[in-house]
């Protein structure tokens, strides 16, 4: 919590702008009453209309100047309210790109979504609201108790009785609700989860005749929302009435003993007109009680949920050594590895060199650990035991900012952005010219069908390149870790969607490049093509060599080229 509060830190000036105005609100509300009761006791009463006039053009000059306050404070209770959001979401966002891939497993996507949206909103409103009337409304309350003592004690020692009561009973719903709008809003990260899920999907869900087993799962998570949300919001709702019930009982006595005191000649009217006004005030005070604790206990919920983000150390600290690569030699010595939070071993001492400008081709059953020795090279995770090293330089030793920079990294699954294909390669180096662009489009073999597009290197492309084939995908992404000309290539299995032909045509093409090229493949073919292969099995190297030296060699690798071999026989005669 005092992570948020440091967030309102830039905005105290017009913070005590608004309160300031809002308190000018609250005085005149408090002032009212007692005008009115000397407009009864001195105007009214003794039939003097000047007394009227006077009195009543003051209320009116002031009602006027509380308008205008309520006016301002409302533009200064916005100014606060968007910019603390904006600001709370931006270093949200920031931390969350800093995160390692282990921190990051710790919230599931929907959950950070909700976090920096509805979370962050409901904290923007909780603060607009306070600024402007959700503050008045306990002020009001102390503030018309203060003053109805100050026009007859005796009356207002009924308030001393019935306000403590009321305030415990509204603490305890508060913090009853708290808890329950956090588990409200852990079922709507849940809800969210499903959609994004479903929208992602949908391609999926329509091939697979899915849609009614879709919306029944849908259907069942916001039903638990709704049920969670009403069980909260009755609990809320119902305590009111009993509160205003109480309240309007001390009302009816100020009232009953009032009229003895008037009939007896110990009090005035309009005192007793203004102890009235007084409570009613107090009264529609604690009608907002019920909208001021909901939104409390929302914002409670989700200031923890926000904080709980904030708060995460980042466990990477950056080294100072920022080494430039220069040949892209890369040694695995005695490398093991496990994920965090599990105790399976997916990296079992694996140690091996890559020469500078070499090409190495990683081959291995699903689950051999493939992917996983990959997203050891830019740090993504840090290994258990052993070291990695590039230029004989120890990788945990150098700047993680730094050394990704210097890689070229294509994922198993071809992520492209919303915008042109222009700024999707781009992304790889954001002052890439066009030529150079070009240039790595090119190479990745996809140049030329750029330019039968509609509007070329300017054509929009829609999320997650919706609009474009897999190997149109697959060859972009391809691009986008050229154009930065990396000293260190990493392919994972990226180029699975493309025909022979094409694929020969790119790793030919990569020879230009003067970097280490890491790829891993499916495919035999692939491989050949390779300075040396590396085969895993169950997160162990139990094999490297060239093609020709693994067939002789290896039995794994031997019945590997066998399969692929009958199956291409069996395609053949199936295509004749």
């Amino acid at each position: 919590m005092v992570k948020i509060r440091s967030f309102l830190h830039p905005y105290r000036m017009p913070m005590a702008i608004a309160l300031s105005l809002m308190l000018i609100e609250l005085a005149v509300e408090l002032i009212h009453p007692l005008l009115m009761a000397k407009i009864i006791d001195e105007g009214i009463v003794n039939k003097d209309l000047h007394v009227v006039l006077l009195w009543g053009g003051v209320m009116l000059g002031i009602s006027l100047l509380a308008f205008a306050s309520g006016i301002i404070n409302s533009f200064y209770a916005s100014h606060v309210s968007q910019s603390f959001g904006f600001d709370i979401r931006k270093q949200l966002f920031e931390k969350v790109q800093r995160f390692s891939f282990e921190q990051l497993s710790r919230f599931p996507t929907s959950s950070l979504i909700t976090r920096m949206t509805n979370d962050i909103t409901q904290l923007q409103n909780t603060l607009f609201m306070g600024l402007r009337i959700m503050l008045r409304a306990p002020l009001l309350v102390i503030g018309a108790v203060i003053m109805s003592f100050i026009v007859n004690p005796l009356l207002a020692s009924v308030f001393v009785f019935v306000i403590p009561m009321i305030i415990l009973t509204l603490i305890w719903i508060m913090r009853k609700g708290s808890a329950l709008f956090n588990k409200v809003q852990a079922k709507l990260d849940f809800v969210n989860g499903v959609l994004r899920e479903n929208l992602v999907g949908m391609r999926l869900i329509k091939a697979y005749v899915r849609r009614d087993h879709e919306i029944k799962r849908f259907t069942k998570a916001t039903d638990e929302l709704r049920d969670k949300t009403i069980t909260t919001l009755r609990l809320i709702e119902t305590s009111m009435p009993v509160l205003l019930f109480v309240m309007n009982i001390a009302i009816l006595v100020i009232l009953w003993f009032g009229h003895a005191q008037v009939v007896n000649g110990n009090i005035q009217v309009g005192e007793v007109v203004a102890l009235v006004n007084y409570g009613l005030r107090v009264t529609s005070a604690l009608s907002m009680f019920s909208f001021i604790v909901m939104f409390l206990s929302r914002s409670r919920a989700s200031a923890a949920r926000i904080s709980e983000v904030l708060h995460i150390e980042e466990k990477y600290e950056a080294a100072e050594n920022k080494c430039k690569i220069t040949d892209g030699k890369v040694s695995f010595e005695h490398v093991s590895f496990t994920y965090p939070g599990t105790k399976e071993v997916v990296l079992k001492d694996i140690s091996f060199t890559a020469p500078a400008g070499s090409t190495i081709a990683i081959m291995g059953g699903t689950g051999s650990g493939k992917s996983s020795l990959f997203q050891l090279l830019p740090r993504l995770y840090d290994v258990n035991d052993g070291d990695i090293f590039i230029d004989g330089i120890a990788i945990a030793e150098m700047d993680s900012k730094s050394l990704r920079r210097q890689i070229g990294y294509v994922p198993q699954e071809a992520i492209l952005f919303t915008g042109t294909v222009k700024e999707n390669i781009s992304w790889g180096k954001e002052d890439a010219s066009l030529a150079e662009i070009i240039e790595a489009t090119k190479a990745a073999q996809i140049h030329e069908t750029i330019e039968k597009l509609p509007h070329q290197y300017e054509t929009k492309i829609g999320q997650k390149g919706v609009n474009l084939s897999g190997g149109q995908k697959q060859r972009l992404s391809v691009a986008r870790a050229l154009v930065r000309k990396p000293k260190l290539l990493l392919l994972d299995d990226s180029t699975s969607a493309l025909d022979v032909k094409t694929e020969r045509k790119l790793l030919e093409a990569l020879r230009n490049y003067s970097c280490t090229t890491l790829l891993i493949t499916q495919k035999v073919s692939t491989a050949q093509q390779a300075d040396k292969i590396l085969l895993l099995d169950d997160g162990i190297l139990i094999a490297e060599g060239t093609h020709e030296q693994l067939l002789k060699t290896s039995p794994l690798y031997g019945k590997i080229c066998q399969s692929q071999m009958m199956e291409e026989v069996r395609h053949v005669k199936a295509t004749n």
